[in-house]
């Protein structure tokens, strides 16, 4: 057992995700995103993620979306990235935050300005009477906005995980993976190998 310190898990996990940048053919950024509702039924679905840094690890959604209306509910989540190119994945879980405006303001601004309609348009996670309601909204949005700046809606924003627990996993023949363990502590993170 020994400790290290964030910054060391930080690190390897972006030499992990350098490599699934070269090798993944398709959004080496693509994650599943678990969290709760109220009666502790969780769900589960991919995501981006657009940062990774010292404070956590940061996504952007409709904060009105199923995801949203949880994580804002039950600050918490799982993260899992799997790399199949690579054999390898790597689990976190931990706290949730709002990222700040600004933040949330400066990735809304580098969207493709399709995207930035799209999140105007789309009352995400809700049903939707047809395709046709949909197009109709991004004709609204697209006209609404003509050439000029899109702002970023109120409900539209980012979260922040915070990890308390990650583990790197790698394939191993037979079967007898590799898998590490850290767990944040008062004294840094501490290590554990798990059997496979």
């Amino acid at each position: 057992m020994s400790v290290k310190n964030f910054s060391d898990l930080l690190e390897e996990f972006q030499q992990w995700m350098a490599e699934a940048e070269k090798s993944e053919p398709n959004d080496p950024t693509s994650m599943s995103l678990a969290t709760v509702d109220k009666d502790g039924q969780p769900s589960v679905r991919m995501v981006l993620l657009k940062n990774a840094d010292e404070r956590g690890f940061v996504f952007y959604t409709n904060f009105e979306s199923q995801k949203g209306s949880e994580l804002l509910a039950t600050p918490k989540a799982a993260l899992c990235f799997h790399w199949k190119s690579l054999r390898r994945s790597i689990r976190i879980q931990g706290d949730v935050e709002k990222v700040t405006d600004e933040e949330a303001d400066a990735y809304f601004a580098s969207r493709p300005r399709d995207s930035r309609i799209g999140a105007w348009a789309s009352q995400q996670s809700r049903p939707m009477d047809s395709r046709f309601s949909l197009e109709k909204a991004v004709a609204k949005y697209t006209a609404k906005f003509g050439i000029g700046d899109i702002p970023r809606p109120d409900y539209w924003s980012g979260f922040r995980v915070i990890p308390t627990r990650m583990e790197f996993w790698r394939d191993r023949p037979f079967r007898l993976h590799e898998r590490r363990q850290y767990a944040k502590t008062a004294g840094g993170w501490t290590e554990n190998i798990l059997y496979p």
